[in-house]
């Protein structure tokens, strides 16, 4: 019995030429990426961090490596690597946020963001990031509701767990961690994400103000002109290790943090305001319905929905 193929055998070429055109479509709808790491004299730490950029195989990433001349055995790992990078420098730099600027100027990804070189990402947090940003094309930048701790030698700690952000919380210091004490709402750098146009509209750079709180005073400039929005997913992590500037000079950053919220018009909230809300009270009904007060924050998060089996964007309420 003579079987007849469904399609004449002069259209099959067409058909498969179909077929992979449809087949690229997940991959070609993802945004470009690009992702900075500086690092100065961080061999101990720099592998894995590169590792856990690489090792996503994000398949529009352009990743930088900005090294400002070790002399650690850094650049032989950088090498190593180097056919998978976009673009990598060892030679002296301006400092930290210097270095970071001169990479994204060397890059035309549509999201943007950076890990220092000791930080890692979680599996899968490229994909993840980029689909969001393809998804909700109003969201403007990202960051993790579940940020991480890692130790140094590379296991996680600690998972806080963070109800949401708003810019009215922001201005009034609730984001910034005192000496000696961690912010309940402290934004981790190494788990935000944003797009190139929020970066543009910001001023395309770091204030040199600020060598130490280059990313809280950008934040306080993204906060300008769009909400931050928190994502329920497990991202990047911050190691611990007792030598990073963040720890050994935690009171300069606070410092520099207050000056750069006084400059964009923020000041942060002291006395009993502030001791309401360490206590919990700011939460009770009497004080929520108070809305001059802020005790109670609008704000915008992407978890993902056991129902629909996707992540959506919701509008919840916070206070903090």
């Amino acid at each position: 019995m003579k079987i007849q193929a469904p399609f004449p055998v002069y259209f099959y070429p067409q058909l498969i030429c179909i077929l992979i055109y449809f087949s690229y479509i997940p991959i070609m709808a993802l945004p470009t990426f690009t992702l900075v790491t500086p690092s100065f004299q961080q061999a101990a730490f720099l592998a894995e961090t590169m590792d856990s950029v690489l090792k996503q195989n994000y398949p529009a990433l352009e990743y930088i490596v900005m090294d400002g001349g070790s002399t650690d055995g850094s650049v032989d790992i950088i090498t190593s690597r180097a056919e998978k990078l976009h673009y990598w420098q060892s030679e002296k730099d301006n400092g930290q946020y210097a270095a970071i600027a001169d990479g994204f100027a060397k890059s035309d990804g549509e999201v943007m963001g950076w890990i220092n070189s000791d930080d890692m990402l979680f599996p899968g947090t490229l994909h993840l990031v980029g689909q969001l940003f393809e998804k909700f094309p109003e969201v403007e930048w990202i960051t993790s509701l579940l940020p991480v701790t890692w130790n140094k030698t590379g296991q996680a700690t600690h998972v806080g767990q963070k109800k949401g952000f708003c810019k009215n919380y922001f201005m009034k210091g609730l984001n910034l961690s005192t000496p000696g004490k961690s912010a309940r709402g402290c934004i981790q750098q190494e788990s935000t994400f944003w797009r190139r146009s929020l970066w543009e509209k910001a001023g395309a750079g770091f204030d040199p103000e600020f060598p130490l709180a280059g990313d809280f005073d950008l934040w306080a400039r993204f906060f300008r002109h769009a909400a931050l929005v928190g994502v329920g997913s497990l991202l990047s992590g911050f190691r611990m290790h007792g030598d990073q500037r963040s720890i050994t000079q935690r009171e300069r950053y606070y410092h520099e943090a207050l000056k750069s919220l006084k400059k964009h018009g923020g000041k942060q909230e002291l006395g009993l305001p502030s001791w309401i809300r360490d206590s919990g009270l700011g939460a009770c009904w009497p004080l929520r319905v108070l809305p001059s007060r802020g005790w109670v924050q609008p704000t915008r998060n992407i978890r993902w929905s056991m129902d629909q089996e996707t992540w959506v964007l919701c509008e919840e309420w916070i206070t903090q």
